[in-house]
C-alpha cells in the first residue's frame, strides 16, 4: 500500500499536462537574449509565457518578472524596492514566510526601521494595525495574502487601501493563494506580488515577482533580462511550464476549492474528535485546502515521526533542524506555548486527494497521538 500526501502546501506533484507542454518547448534551447533564429525562437515561448500569467493575474506583460522561486520574488521585493529608496521604514507581520522574515532581518542590518504587526489569536491582522504603524517615511507594508503553516486568508484589498492613500507602496506573498483561491493584481491593489510555480502543480525553479508599471526597483542580479530587473539566462521551458500549470488551476478552481474544502472539513472533523487536539487559524478565512491543529500533551517530534512511519506524509510546519523540532514562529505569535506549538501538524489536500485518503490519515493521527503521548 503506497504512502499518503498530504503536504501540498510543502510543494505539488507536477502535472501530467505541464510536463507534456514542457516536452513540446524542451528542445527550444537558444538564448531569449541572442538576435538569431534561436534566440527568437526561445524568446516567443519566454514571452508567451509571460503574457499568459499577467493575463490570468491581471497584470500586464512587462509587470511580471520571472524568478528562481517565491522566495527569491519575496527578496527582489524588499531589498530592491528599499535599495532604491535609500533609507525609510517598513511594516510587515511576525507571521510572514520566512524569506520575507529574513529580508527584514537583513534590511535592519543594513539601517532601514522595521515593525511586525503582532497577529490575533487566528493569525490575522487587520487594516487598522497597519494605519495605525505607518510613520512619514513609510514606504512599504508586506503583507502575506495567506499563511503558509495555519492557511488564514489576510484582507488584502482594505490594507491595499489603507497603503496606497497614504503613498506607501503595497506587497504580498501570495504564493500560497495563488491558484488556490481568486487573485489578480489588478483587483487587490497591490503593487507588488510573489508567486511560485511549484505551489500550483508547475515546475520546482520557477516563481515571479509581479511589479507595478512605475515602482522603482534595484535588482538584486544585475543584468539586462526581465527589463533590467533580474539579470541572468531565463529558462522558457520553465517560465512555459508555470503558465501552463497556471491556467490549468485557474480554470480547475472552481470546482476544486469546493471539493477540497468538503474534504477538508471531513479531516478536520477527524482530527478534532481526538482529545485534547485543536484547531489552529481562522476557522472562516482560510484556504480551502488546508488544516493544522496542535495535540496537546504530545511530543511533537514522535508525532511528526509516527504519522510519517505510518505511512501520512505531513508536516509540522516548521523547520527541522539537527534532529530537533524548532517551535514554529506562527503558532508562538498565535499564542501557542513553544511546547504545545512543537506539537503541531499541518495537513495540506490536493489535486489527487481522495476521500479514502483522508480517512486513512485520521486513522492514522489517531494512532499517532496515542504513541506520541505515550
Amino acid at each position: 500500500m503506497g504512502g499518503v500526501y498530504l503536504d501540498y502546501a510543502a510543494t505539488t506533484p507536477l502535472d501530467p499536462e505541464v510536463r507534456e507542454a514542457m516536452r513540446g518547448v524542451e528542445e527550444v534551447f537558444g538564448n531569449p537574449s541572442s538576435i538569431h533564429r534561436f534566440g527568437q525562437e526561445a524568446r516567443r515561448v519566454l514571452e508567451g509565457a509571460r503574457e499568459k500569467v499577467a493575463s490570468l493575474l491581471g497584470a500586464r506583460p512587462r509587470e511580471v518578472v520571472f524568478t528562481a522561486s517565491g522566495s527569491e520574488a519575496n527578496a527582489l521585493a524588499l531589498l530592491g524596492v528599499a535599495l532604491a529608496k535609500g533609507r525609510g521604514h517598513v511594516v510587515s507581520t511576525q507571521v510572514e514566510h520566512s524569506s520575507v522574515l529574513g529580508a527584514l532581518r537583513l534590511l535592519e542590518r543594513l539601517g532601514f526601521a522595521v515593525t511586525r504587526l503582532k497577529p490575533d489569536r487566528f493569525g490575522l491582522v487587520y487594516p487598522e494595525q497597519v494605519a495605525e504603524a505607518l510613520r512619514e517615511d513609510t514606504f512599504l507594508v508586506s503583507v502575506m495574502a495567506a499563511n503558509n503553516e495555519v492557511g488564514t486568508l489576510y484582507p488584502l484589498r482594505e490594507i491595499a487601501q489603507v497603503v496606497r492613500g497614504r503613498g506607501v507602496l503595497f506587497h504580498t506573498d501570495a504564493v500560497q493563494a495563488v491558484g488556490h483561491v481568486p487573485f489578480r493584481m489588478d483587483e487587490v491593489g497591490a503593487d507588488l506580488v510573489s508567486l511560485s510555480a511549484h505551489k500550483f502543480y508547475g515546475p520546482k525553479g520557477i516563481g515571479a515577482l509581479l511589479v507595478r508599471q512605475g515602482v522603482d526597483l534595484v535588482p538584486l542580479v544585475p543584468g539586462s533580462q526581465e527589463g533590467g530587473r533580474r539579470g541572468g539566462t531565463p529558462s522558457p521551458a520553465l517560465a512555459w511550464g508555470m503558465a501552463v500549470a497556471l491556467e490549468k488551476a485557474l480554470r480547475l478552481l472552481p470546482e476544486e476549492a469546493p471539493r477540497l474544502r468538503a474534504l477538508r472539513d471531513r479531516l478536520e472533523a477527524g482530527l478534532l474528535a481526538v482529545p485534547g487536539v485543536e484547531r489552529n487559524g481562522h476557522p472562516q478565512n482560510r484556504l480551502p485546502h488546508l488544516a493544522h491543529v496542535t495535540v496537546k500533551g504530545a511530543d511533537g517530534e514522535a508525532l511528526l515521526l509516527a504519522m510519517d512511519l505510518l505511512g501520512v506524509a505531513v508536516s509540522s510546519g516548521s523547520a527541522c533542524s539537527a534532529g530537533s523540532l524548532e517551535p514554529s514562529h506562527v503558532l508562538l505569535a498565535l499564542g501557542r506555548p513553544p511546547k504545545e506549538a512543537k506539537a503541531s501538524l499541518r495537513f495540506s489536500l490536493g489535486r489527487f486527494t481522495t476521500e479514502k485518503e483522508v480517512d486513512r490519515a485520521v486513522a492514522a493521527f489517531r494512532e499517532a497521538v496515542e504513541r506520541a503521548r505515550g
